[in-house]
């Protein structure tokens, strides 16, 4: 039996869990025979219990700069007890359950000239564009938005974001992934993260 997922590895709504009536549709759809059924009623009721998200699913990203990826991925699945949900050449995500957290990884070598920044930039990852909507307008009232994306290439994902500041000069965005994208940015020349 194979079942079609109708969200995307690593994004905020590949962790949504579904409904009753979506595990029945899946479950129709996929033909099924009632002792099929039952044992896949059960995976779906232990995905949502496991994962215990919200309806409004959200959690903080923490992008960092790593030296050697092979070795921050070893390290951060070990750590996390996580696998990352994606691999892209000098990249990598976690999309890790408990605690939420989107852990993302980004190969950046060392400079010998200055000091090593391990934190890239921070974030949260919203469920939709609507929300990442609503975001805009309450930084933009605050007076906190630096640059607003939309459909946006960045770490190997089409994005809606916004970015702010803080006092101190962390970079913190507030996005959601609309889609895949085959390349790290659009162009060569775009600057991503």
């Amino acid at each position: 039996m194979r079942l079609k997922s109708l969200s995307r590895v690593g994004s905020a709504r590949a962790a949504k869990p579904c409904d009753k009536s979506t595990a029945s549709r899946v479950l129709r759809d996929a033909s099924v025979t009632g002792e099929q059924q039952m044992g896949v009623r059960v995976i779906l009721i232990t995905v949502n219990i496991t994962q215990n998200m919200e309806n409004n699913v959200s959690r903080v990203q923490l992008a960092l700069n790593v030296s050697n990826l092979n070795d921050a991925i070893e390290f951060y699945s070990k750590m996390f007890n996580a696998t990352p949900a994606r691999v892209r050449e000098g990249y990598a995500n976690f999309a890790i359950v408990d605690p939420p957290l989107k852990l993302v990884l980004i190969e950046t070598p060392r400079g010998e000239d200055s000091e090593y920044q391990h934190i890239n930039h921070l974030g949260v990852e919203l469920e939709s564009s609507e929300l990442v909507e609503k975001s805009i307008a309450r930084f933009e009232e605050l007076g906190l938005v630096e640059s607003v994306e939309k459909d946006s290439t960045c770490c190997y994902a089409v994005q809606d974001k916004v970015w702010m500041q803080s006092p101190d000069g962390a970079a913190w965005e507030y996005y959601t992934v609309l889609s895949d994208a085959p390349t790290f940015h659009a162009t060569l020349d775009q600057k991503c993260c």
